[in-house]
């Protein structure tokens, strides 16, 4: 076999494998949309490390829960838009499951945490589970999201040992870092 021929049969191949990878997968994750999240939890990080381990501290964090919700929702809708993407396929109902499950373990467990005034253990619970719904719903995904999940699990394992006011800055790092980091990425490799 000649090296043309072997190289177009490769190449034939890596097409045919990544058509496969893109029809069983959600790829609307918006990119700039990240940037965004990760540019308003650095500032939520400054400010929440002026108030400590209170009610205001979680609610600033609530606050900025709530915005990066929206900003994510607009812009995933925008991205599935301009793509054709159909969020009721089977990959993206597989995704959103896998997602939200460990986002509603972390609301249930804020609520519990604030209530028992244990709000000190919130910086590493939030990374853990934020970790764990980008790692489980990674599988149904582009690559990149089951590593952006295991990045923000370290944070969170560091978080675990760490004084409370380093673990705010933990977040600002996870939800902010991390979130324009990947988002380039994600904006660059997989458009917007």
């Amino acid at each position: 076999m000649s090296d043309s021929l072997h190289d177009h049969a490769y190449d034939n191949l890596r097409f045919i494998r990544e058509t496969m990878e893109r029809a069983g997968s959600f790829t609307s994750i918006p990119g700039k949309g990240g940037v965004l999240i990760g540019i308003t939890a650095v500032i939520t990080a400054a400010l929440a490390q002026q108030l400590g381990p209170t009610r205001e501290w979680v609610g600033a964090w609530m606050a900025e829960a709530a915005l990066a919700a929206v900003i994510g929702a607009v812009t995933m809708i925008r991205k599935g838009r301009g793509a054709g993407t159909s969020f009721r396929s089977t990959p993206a109902k597989r995704f959103f499951v896998s997602y939200a499950a460990p986002l509603v373990t972390g609301a249930v467990l804020t609520l519990a945490l604030v209530r028992a005034d244990m709000i000190w253990v919130l910086p590493p619970v939030w990374l853990l589970l934020y970790g764990t719904s980008f790692v489980s719903s990674g599988a149904f995904s582009i690559r990149v999201i089951p590593v952006m999940g295991v990045a923000f699990m370290i944070l969170g394992a560091i978080a675990c040992f760490v004084p409370f006011a380093a673990g705010n800055a933990l977040l600002g790092a996870g939800f902010g870092g991390l979130h324009v980091v990947f988002g380039l990425l994600i904006a660059r490799r997989y458009g917007g």
